[in-house]
């Protein structure tokens, strides 16, 4: 039945973030099913990415208080909606089936789940994911960038964390993922960071623990150590900050496959090589997650400016230190937005949907 709970629902999150697009095969549907209960389902679809209490909530659908307050706590411990306090009562939001849903299911992916969120990366996910600007942005590794140049607070790995008063750790939810089908890279696992009301959410629900911000340097120092590119949320205050690779990571994953990644992601550097000193050793050839550098006629490294995405991985690991980042030129370089709802409100009218519930609008 087209019209039934899961489609709506299905629908619904397609408004969000990279969307949620429908497959041929229906294997999105299988996994709403493996998360949702119906009634969960149907709540979703009576809710926002605004935060409300219970009681509204409760108010503005007719139904008991302590139900939707019992049926919304139980939703949130099986990561389908974002709760954060206001004072001591708690706050409700939907959130996007990436970044949300699927993140907040680190304590509870299965081996059923990896295999579902496989085939739908490989029939949608994958496709859906090149043909926008992603919700995560490449920053430099904190290494990599000349310090010549004036870089922004929000172009500072180090700069970012040390804004931050409340910091938690979580391991990769697209390792653990690729873990459970024996497909997972060797690369440190618990290395995701999260900020905030982000933070208390993931430690709350048992997902991640607190850690200091010297701690949280260190996470940078070993994901850039084992080669992994940091990639924050997209806006200027980010909640959160992942450290991926090319080999687990969807993001990284899809835009690989990209003819241009340079041209998909946020970024406001490129790699650049100094022939007189390279050795031809290829050592940057193993730190690229884009494909981006190959050997010249020389023997001599090239960047493939269409691929770099100015992470600096292959910058920080050059023995000749033949490579460098370079800012791109002024007109091509984008400040991200200054909040993570503007992400969420700019990625909605790139894609020509909305932030507005499909039931509050076929009510309207």
């Amino acid at each position: 039945m087209q019209n039934d709970v899961f489609t709506q629902l299905r629908e619904q999150l397609d408004q969000y973030s990279i969307g949620f697009p429908a497959t041929e095969s229906g294997v999105e549907l299988k996994i709403l099913k493996k998360l949702f209960t119906e009634e969960e389902a149907r709540m979703f679809l009576n809710l926002s990415m605004m935060l409300e209490p219970a009681d509204a909530v409760a108010k503005r659908i007719s139904r008991d208080e302590k139900e939707v307050s019992a049926l919304l706590e139980h939703m949130t411990e099986k990561g389908l909606l974002f709760r954060t306090l206001k004072g001591e009562i708690p706050h409700y939001a939907a959130v996007a089936f990436v970044v949300g849903i699927y993140e907040y299911q680190l304590d509870r992916m299965d081996r059923e789940l990896a295999e579902l969120m496989e085939q739908y990366f490989e029939e949608a996910f994958e496709h859906q994911a090149m043909a926008q600007s992603p919700p995560l942005r490449t920053v430099p590794v904190s290494r990599a960038v000349n310090v010549s140049w004036p870089v922004a607070p929000y172009e500072d790995l180090r700069a970012i964390i040390r804004t931050k008063d409340r910091i938690a750790v979580a391991k990769c939810i697209c390792r653990v993922q690729q873990g459970l089908l024996e497909q997972s890279c060797e690369k440190p696992i618990e290395v995701c960071l999260s900020f905030g009301s982000h933070a208390d959410f993931y430690v709350q629900k048992g997902m991640g623990r607190w850690i200091t911000q010297e701690e949280a340097l260190k996470v940078l120092d070993r994901s850039e150590e084992a080669g992994l590119v940091p990639q924050p949320f997209n806006a200027q205050n980010p909640g959160g900050m992942c450290n991926c690779c090319g080999d687990c990571c969807g993001m990284l994953r899809a835009l690989r496959q990209h003819p241009k990644p340079a041209e998909m992601v946020t970024s406001s550097y490129h790699a650049v090589v100094d022939p007189d000193l390279c050795t031809g050793c290829e050592t940057c050839l193993d730190r690229c997650q884009m494909d981006a550098i190959r050997m010249d006629g020389d023997g001599k490294a090239a960047v493939d400016l269409h691929r770099c995405i100015g992470c600096g991985l292959c910058v920080t690991a050059c023995p000749a230190e033949a490579l460098r980042l370079d800012a791109k030129p002024q007109g091509e370089r984008k400040a991200p937005p200054a909040t993570a709802k503007e992400t969420m409100m700019q990625l909605a009218k790139e894609r020509g949907k909305t932030l507005i519930p499909l039931a509050l609008m076929k009510a309207g």
